[in-house]
Formats: C-alpha cells, sequence, structure tokens
C-alpha cells in the first residue's frame, strides 16, 4: 500500500519538519490538499506553501484541488513541483480538456470523485488517468470520519478500470485509520491519503509504515 501523508495535518509551524519527516519515512506520495472556501467550505493554502514544501519534498507531490475552476492553475500547480495534478470531476465542465492540458504541462493527471458521486462518471475518460480518488469522506475538513460504503465503490472502480483497460491507480482520502486501512486495501485501493491519523501519532513514522502494510 502507498502511504501519501496529507500536510494539512502537519503542524504549520514546523512544516519543514513534517516534510522531512515524511522524506524519511515508508510514504510514496506527499499529499496537498488545496482548498478555496468555494468548492469546499474551507481554505487551506495556495501556491507559495506548495513551493516551500517542493523545495524540501524527496517524495513525489500529490496536489489535490478542491477549487473552482482548476484548469486555470495548471501552469503554477506545474511549476511548483507537483507530479500529480488531481482535480475533482464535479468541478471540471470539461473534464478531458483538463485531463489532457495536465498531462500537456508534463503532470500525471488524476480526478477526484465525491461520495455521491457514482465511479461510471468515468467510464469514458478513465484510461486516460493516471490515478483516481475517492473521497471518503465530504471534502473540506480534516478529522471527519470514514463512510463505510466507500468500500463497494472501491470494488466498483476496480471493475471498472478492468472493464476498460485502464491503468488508473485508485487513492482513497478520509478518515483513513490504522483499523480501516486493511479493509480498504482489501477492496482494492492502491494509495491511501492519511492526515491526523499519521501526524497527531506519538510515532508518525512508525504509523506511517503499519498503515503501508495494511
Amino acid at each position: 500500500m502507498i502511504v501519501a501523508p496529507s500536510i494539512l495535518s502537519a503542524d504549520f509551524n514546523n512544516l519543514g519538519r513534517d516534510t522531512r519527516m515524511v522524506n524519511n519515512s515508508a510514504a510514496g506520495l506527499i499529499h496537498i490538499d488545496v482548498m478555496d472556501g468555494v468548492f469546499v467550505p474551507n481554505i487551506s493554502f495556495g501556491f507559495p506553501v506548495i513551493k516551500a514544501v517542493s523545495k524540501i519534498a524527496e517524495k513525489p507531490l500529490d496536489v489535490h484541488l478542491m477549487i473552482v475552476d482548476p484548469q486555470r492553475y495548471i501552469s503554477q500547480v506545474r511549476d511548483c513541483g507537483a507530479e500529480i495534478m488531481n482535480v475533482h470531476q464535479e468541478a471540471c465542465t470539461h473534464l478531458h480538456r483538463t485531463v489532457e492540458a495536465i498531462k500537456a504541462a508534463g503532470m500525471k493527471a488524476a480526478v477526484t470523485l465525491n461520495p455521491a458521486t457514482p465511479v461510471e462518471t468515468l467510464r469514458d475518460i478513465i484510461a486516460e488517468l493516471h490515478m483516481v480518488l475517492l473521497m471518503s469522506v465530504d471534502p473540506g475538513f480534516g478529522g471527519q470520519k470514514f463512510i463505510p460504503t466507500t468500500i463497494g465503490k472501491i470494488r466498483r472502480l476496480r471493475t471498472l478500470i478492468a472493464e476498460t483497460g485502464s491503468s488508473a491507480l485508485i487513492e482513497i482520502d478520509g478518515g483513513i485509520t490504522l483499523e480501516n486501512a486493511p479493509s480498504v486495501s482489501a477492496a482494492g485501493a492502491d494509495i491511501i491519503v492519511a492526515g491526523n491519523t499519521v501526524f497527531s501519532a506519538q510515532n508518525p513514522a512508525e504509523t506511517i509504515r503499519r498503515l503501508s502494510e495494511a
């Protein structure tokens, strides 16, 4: 299991320290949640913070844009050092155009689905994607409880990937714990995003290791 610690839950007074901890851990990615207060009811941080993290990070940056009109910021996300640009299906009127523009900019394209959005909406584009992120909480805030129906949704997405010949990875974000990570893995997920579970732990690096073995 690939673990992508979310720096939204890091100590912002010690962001460099926490980023270096992730560098030295079993994590495979660094997950960065950007919120605009419009698409989701919260505001997090923007490009200056992403760029600062990228100067320290030794793991690829997975930038998750919970914002309206994310296609306006493709070049800025690339210039901040992102390897993966992750946009919401619900925020993109012309999703195919946005995905192609992300790839043309030299990044891997990922698409996120909110909990109530069916995986079938991606059937005609999933073969073009590096990754699909399923939100297992309603986006906007950290620390929420995992939505149990996500397990069935992971299985449906795994079936869709097989039916379409896609090689897309499945990422899960929201309410991931040491207790539910094995069920998420068994359902077919490749990557789990973990925020509070990692950064509130007494030993974050050990928690990342345990999650990676789920």
